[in-house]
């Protein structure tokens, strides 16, 4: 009797042992998730899980300015890291893993066209290569509304506009409305667009369209095509 009410209680307690283990490592994954940087947050927000089941992404980076129009088409395949760039005049294909020259200038135009696309996803793939502070409530530059603000400073060290601020305007469900770039980090920001026109593809969550409150100027995405 005594040998089986031996095994009983081991037998109990390992149940409880099992249980308490599968608590603490829930509590594990819970902490975990509660502890993503404001950064990651947005991105993850904007669908940045979904990002390594992507093939290719292709989009035509638009600006309109009064009157003028420019645009330029990228198709962009980040497991391989191929770029093939069209505009009306020419095509240019290339890897991003051997740039020279002669292909910085257009390598340069492919970074700031897909930061304006994907900067809630580049929040994930620079955070190595910037200091950022968020502020828990303050005014949007635009619409006044209260908002949070994430800003970020890159390092002075290497990519095409070291030392740069970006300063990112978003409500409570961590998409961005409002953003400020600040060239240098100086004080008064060089540019201050809406972030608007979202539409989701495959899973990504991304922003087709900015405009300004103070002059005819429209930078927005067409013929976006993601695989």
């Amino acid at each position: 009797m005594k040998k089986f009410l031996a095994v009983g209680i081991i037998s109990l307690v390992l149940i409880f042992s099992c249980k308490e283990d599968k608590k603490i490592e829930i509590e594990k994954i819970e902490t975990v998730e509660k502890e993503m940087s404001i950064p990651e947050q947005i991105a993850k927000a904007n669908g940045f899980t979904n990002w390594d089941k992507i093939n290719t992404i292709k989009f035509t980076f638009n600006v309109d300015r009064g009157s003028s129009h420019f645009e330029r088409t990228w198709s962009w395949a980040p497991k391989t890291n191929d770029v093939i760039f069209t505009t009306r005049e020419d095509t240019i294909s290339y890897n991003r893993s051997s740039i020279d020259s002669v292909l910085a200038k257009t390598d340069a135009g492919f970074i700031n066209d897909k930061f304006w696309l994907l900067a809630p996803y580049q929040l994930v793939w620079d955070q190595d290569g910037y200091t950022f502070e968020h502020t828990p409530l303050t005014t949007a530059p635009m619409s006044k509304e209260s908002m949070q603000k994430l800003t970020i400073i890159y390092h002075q060290e290497g990519g095409y506009t070291p030392g740069d601020a970006y300063d990112f305007f978003f409500s409570d469900d961590f998409i961005i409305k409002e953003w400020a770039f600040r060239k240098g980090n100086q004080e008064v920001p060089n540019m201050v667009t809406s972030w608007e026109g979202y539409q989701d593809y495959k899973g990504l969550h991304m922003a087709t369209m900015h405009k300004r409150n103070d002059e005819d100027f429209k930078l927005y995405f067409t013929s976006i095509e993601v695989n």
